[in-house]
């Protein structure tokens, strides 16, 4: 099996990120967006400008999975992290969301973050939901018929945090 590279994006991955993106956006399942979003629109609201950073994952010399870490409120709330992930349907159960998860969680306590919030993880994507979980988030509510699924219909959102070490080392709490 190859091994997984994490590292930041770069402007000539955007091609590569789109072709992973555009199948779940427009399968409206797990994200908040349009599924009419077009190529350049998903590209700004992706690429933000800093100090948003992406990330991209390869495997087998390909992008395999793509997040996004950014502050989830500016100002006051600048110290709290908000991030986005996305893989590849044809790397869906090789660790590369968790993997990429771990390295943003890392990253974004060695950037000062104090905590890092989700503010819509859909109540039906389950595997996503397990995987925070288990990487140490709690679901603090659910915003009740929130989500339109196009297959389950009126779902939740979760809301869902958890803390992490200024230090720059991830903090699990039990």
């Amino acid at each position: 099996m190859a091994a997984l590279t994490i590292r930041p994006a770069r402007p000539g991955d955007w091609p590569a990120i789109w072709n992973l993106m555009e199948p779940i956006v427009r399968a409206g399942e797990t994200y908040c967006w349009d599924t009419g979003t077009t190529a350049e629109q998903a590209r700004q609201l992706w690429l933000e400008p800093a100090p948003a950073v992406v990330f991209v994952a390869e495997k087998d010399g390909r992008v395999a999975g793509t997040a996004q870490l950014h502050p989830n409120k500016s100002g006051n709330g600048s110290h709290v992290a908000n991030a986005s992930f996305m893989t590849a349907a044809e790397f869906s159960g090789q660790g590369v969301a968790r993997s990429l998860g771990k390295y943003v969680l890392a990253e974004a306590a060695r950037r000062g973050y104090r905590s890092m919030q989700f503010n819509a993880v859909v109540e039906t994507n389950t595997r996503a939901v397990g995987l925070w979980q288990s990487l140490g988030f709690s679901i603090l509510a659910t915003v009740p018929d929130a989500f339109r699924h196009p297959v389950e219909g009126l779902t939740g959102l979760h809301i869902m945090y958890r803390t992490l070490d200024a230090g720059g080392n991830e903090r699990m709490e039990t």
